[in-house]
């Protein structure tokens, strides 16, 4: 078994990375992707690898050498490597492909080492790799029967985005026998670059003998094994986060991209929080319906905004704001109209991280769990200089939960105090209580003008994607200040439209919170059959957990990452004071239960 690699392309979209170098000599993470990729075909013991080179061959060539550990490197030129694509560069190396098995890589592909393993120990003589298509991947996909035969090659013009689920993307690499080569595929490549030209990919050519039923090629479909594509800066990014030489490294990639987890494959989230149950298909068809609408079209300003915000949450106009996400409203009140601010910790650090240090009084429980009652907050901060009190309920990420009668207590207190209460509501429509959960009425608000109500829209509603929350409070004035800070157009015409129709799903919402708390009801019984940790009582969608012995939070954090599930380490939070507790996500069943499965093979 040999190997051809198509080294000749100009790699444009790599911009300076490519400047003096082609796209196999990129770096990642310190390794050049032919080093890598020679590295494995060596580990194969393959008995020769051909080079297609062109842009910029010679700095390859001065690289690699004739031989690697021993295995023999021959050269082929595409001299017109400008004006041709991948198909002529095949072209070019049909001689080698009619001597003898071959494995066939495109030189962008960065992967591990069991991915070639699988081909090259699979049976069957002619396959294309494949995986599972994921909004991430771009070029050639292809059809599959039940026996794993491709039924289609589908380019870039022919695919239908209604069809994705039935798509598997190429990973552009192929194992051809030297019989299936010299018979079909070398004879229709000469023919299609005579007749149709040489800047084609070499799949259309696997696609005419598919379409002849000349031969049959079979897919073989990966199973979470890892790989990537690199074509631009964003995927070199995300290829040196999903290839970190450590385990450290790995996760510390990942935990500072800060979202955006839908570009890793098989990623489960369990760090970011949302409302596993909502939307229903319904209402995303119905965003579906108005995409193009709303990608053509300008929203509203932000008056138009805040009266839909009134409508759905049943407060005045003038008392309500609506924010590209909470963080906004959270930046714009905290620089401006707050000096100096009493929190809990731990907490959600967004509000104190926009303080000078010296400005914020922190309160911490002295309860294992870290939750508090409103009277131990009012003893604490009774002689405390502080013109903001925040509380965030239920509490991140302890889930501690107050309520309505204890936050009257503190809307009592604040008042009396002439200190502002903020009350961050992002979770507390997933608290199980037979009284009023929520702040946000305008009886509330008209009586208690020092408070200020805040809530996430994205975490709550399942919707993180669109960038929405609201600030409300009855002080009038303050609204109206915060809204010339920011900008007329802060929230975009998705966002608006979301919060146009949800009137209508309001019900489903109810249902979805209703069905989230039985999962987590559920989900919490499966974690307290973990040895290794100590979840602690919440009402919000996340628990937090203390990992004891034989693991630490980092440790079971690093562990859980290597099968594709990212948490919350808290070690580093400010309040843990690097003691070992990791935040869990509660999402729906089919996801929990395979963290459970995890954990439990973690038992030791």
């Amino acid at each position: 078994m040999q190997a051809i690699i198509l080294a000749a392309g100009m790699g444009k979209r790599l911009g300076e990375y490519t400047r003096d170098n082609t796209k196999c000599m990129l770096e990642v993470n310190g390794i050049r992707l032919i080093d890598r990729t020679l590295e494995h075909l060596h580990r194969l013991r393959v008995s020769r690898v051909v080079l297609v080179v062109g842009y910029k061959n010679q700095n390859v060539k001065d690289y690699v050498g004739h031989d690697y550990k021993g295995t023999p490197i021959v050269y082929v030129d595409n001299d017109i490597y400008d004006k041709t694509n991948n198909i002529y560069s095949l072209f070019l190396a049909k001689d080698f492909l009619q001597e003898d098995n071959s494995l066939l890589l495109e030189s962008d592909l960065i992967y591990n080492f069991d991915v070639l393993e699988k081909l090259y120990n699979d049976p069957y003589p002619n396959i294309a790799l494949v995986d599972k298509y994921e909004s991430w991947m771009d070029g050639t996909v292809v059809t599959l029967d039940e026996d794993n035969r491709i039924t289609d090659f589908i380019d870039k013009g022919l695919f239908k985005y209604d069809d994705i689920k039935s798509y598997y993307k190429t990973v552009n690499i192929y194992k051809f026998s030297k019989d299936f080569s010299s018979r079909y595929y070398v004879p229709f490549l000469t023919a299609y670059c005579t007749a149709l030209g040489q800047n084609e990919y070499y799949e259309q050519v696997l696609r005419i003998i598919l379409d002849l039923r000349m031969a049959p090629i079979k897919a073989l479909p990966l199973e979470g094994e890892i790989w990537y594509e690199i074509d631009d800066v964003q995927d070199l990014d995300i290829a040196e986060g999903m290839f970190a030489p450590t385990k450290e490294e790995h996760y510390k990639a990942i935990s500072s991209r800060y979202g955006g987890y839908w570009r890793y494959p098989q990623m489960l989230d369990y760090c970011y929080l949302v409302n596993p149950y909502f939307p229903p298909q319904r209402m995303l068809d119905e965003i579906k319906a108005s995409f193009e609408t709303l990608l053509t079209e300008y929203p509203s300003g932000m008056k138009v905004n805040s009266l839909l915000a009134s409508k759905n949450f049943g407060v005045r106009q003038d008392y309500i704001l609506m924010g590209n996400g909470a963080a906004e409203l959270i930046k714009a009140f905290m620089e401006r109209h707050c000096h100096r601010l009493g929190n809990v910790i731990p907490t959600f650090e967004e509000y104190p991280n926009r303080m000078p240090k010296e400005h914020v009084v922190s309160y911490r429980s002295e309860r294992e769990d870290f939750h508090y009652t409103a009277d131990e907050l009012i003893s604490f901060f009774n002689d405390k200089s502080i013109d903001t009190l925040l509380v965030i309920n239920p509490d991140n990420p302890s889930g501690n939960f107050l309520p309505m009668n204890e936050l009257k207590r503190l809307l009592h207190w604040t008042q009396e105090k002439g200190i502002r209460l903020v009350v961050d509501e992002s979770f507390v429509d997933f608290a199980e209580t037979t009284e009023g959960r929520t702040l946000l009425s305008n009886e509330i608000l008209e009586r208690n003008p020092h408070l200020i109500v805040i809530k996430s829209i994205s975490k709550s509603y399942g919707v993180p994607g669109l960038r929405l929350g609201v600030m409300a409070s009855g002080d009038n004035k303050l609204i109206a200040a915060l809204a010339k800070e920011l900008a007329i157009w802060n929230v975009n015409s998705f966002g608006e439209f979301f919060m146009q129709i949800y009137e209508k799903y309001h019900r489903d919402y109810q249902v979805a919170c209703e069905d989230f708390r039985r999962e987590r009801n559920r989900f919490e019984k499966e974690l307290r059959q973990m040895p290794y940790l100590q979840v602690y009582a919440s009402q919000a969608n996340y628990f937090l957990c203390k990992v004891t012995e034989p693991y630490t939070s980092h440790q079971l954090a690093l562990l859980l990452l290597e099968h594709n599930i990212f948490v919350k380490d808290c070690s580093a939070k400010l309040g843990f004071e690097n003691s070992n507790y990791i935040r869990l996500a509660v999402r729906d069943q089919y996801d929990n239960d395979f963290l459970i499965k995890v954990l439990k093979e973690m038992i030791v």
